[in-house]
This record gives C-alpha cells, structure tokens and sequence, in this order.
C-alpha cells in the first residue's frame, strides 16, 4: 500500500485541526503538586533514564528528553485506549490523571541530554539524504515534512532527534503489530503507517542512525 502525495498532505491537515482541538483542550497550567510530580518523574526515569535520554538494556528504552509535550500527552492516551499496545505503558498510564500527564510531559520536554546515539556513522549519510529528501520512487516524503527539519518535531508530530537508533528500527520496523490498533479511532501517527511498510529494513537503519545522533 501507497500514499500519495495529495492524500499526504490532507492527512497532515487533517492532524493539524486534530492538534489544534487538542491545544484548546488543554490550555491552562497543569495542577499537580510538586512532591507528586518529582515521584512519576523518578518513576519514568527508572526505565527511560536518569535524564530521560532514554537507556539501554534487555530492550531499548525510549528517550523522552526534549519530546514534544503535546506528542507525549496523545502517546499516553493512546496507551490507556489500547490504540497502541504495549502492555507495561498501559499500567503505567490509565492512573494518570490528564492533569499528571500534562505535567510529565511539560517537564520532559526541559530536559536536554546529549544523544546516546548508537547507529552505524556509516548509516547516517544515507539516513540524512531520506529525512531530507525522501524516496520520491517509493511515495515517502521527506521526514523533515512533519518532523521538521532539526528533527525536533512540532505539535503533535514527535521530536527524533537523540532517540535510541535501535528503539527507532523496532518501532518503524513493527509499526502495525504496534500501532493503530483501533481502526474507527486513529490519530495523527496513521500518517506513518503506509511510510513505514514502504521503507526497507536498511532505508529505517539509516534514517534510525541519523537521527540518533542528532542533538
């Protein structure tokens, strides 16, 4: 399966209204108290990491340092709606309160860690070329469409810049047994889903390992 250009950018529109409802939802300061908010953080650091870089183990664990805060507050929704599986997450989100999930994510989106990195350095130039340019003969656009062009994302559309290349590679590679899981109730991250089915196991590792590195 294929997307076009034409329905690439109504989709892009689309999530943009999506973000925009979502922005007039959640205006106004999250009101958690300080000592609640350092104990989720010290929770979510235990797995991503003491600076929220993310951390390596018997799985790659994702960096949420510089994340987009409105990016981490539908991911956690997500999780508790079961439109993303992952079992671990789903316990640790449905008992946040969306005030809680406003405050982590506003506090993540502070910090600012170097990279871990981790991708091939013989990867990244080919990797820079697709989040640049795409794959015009596979219907992919650039990333830097959405993502924008340091990386760093906007919105709804997440930050890659710093995340774990191998975290990134299982994420790309596995996006349908993962993602999407209720067809009648997507969000803005459908828009992957026919980019990541047409892109080959060595074009996600080159993108994985540019991205890694940047900071």
């Amino acid at each position: 399966m294929r997307i076009s250009k034409v329905s690439l950018v109504a989709a892009v529109l689309l999530a943009s209204c999506a973000t925009s409802q979502a922005q007039e939802k959640s205006k106004g300061k999250a009101d958690v108290s300080p000592a609640e908010l350092k104990a989720k953080i010290d929770y979510c650091k235990t797995c991503h990491g003491l600076q929220g870089q993310g951390f390596r183990g018997s799985y790659p664990m994702p960096r949420l340092a510089g994340q987009q805060p409105e990016y981490l507050e539908n991911q956690l929704q997500a999780f508790i709606d079961r439109r993303r599986n992952n079992p671990v997450m789903f316990n640790v989100a449905h008992v946040l309160t969306p005030q809680l999930e406003k405050a982590l994510a506003e506090q993540f989106r502070e910090l600012n860690p170097k990279p871990l990195g981790g991708g091939p350095a013989g990867d990244v130039a080919e990797g820079k070329r697709i989040f640049g340019e795409g794959i015009p003969k596979s219907d992919i656009p650039p990333c830097a469409y959405c993502h924008a062009d340091d990386a760093k994302g906007r919105d709804a559309f997440p930050r890659l810049a710093g995340q774990l290349s191998d975290y990134m590679y299982r994420k790309l590679a596995n996006w349908d047994k993962e993602r999407g899981q209720d067809k009648s109730n997507p969000d803005n991250s459908a828009i992957m889903q026919p980019i990541a089915h047409n892109l080959t196991e060595s074009q996600i590792k080159a993108v994985a390992a540019y991205v890694s590195q940047l900071e």
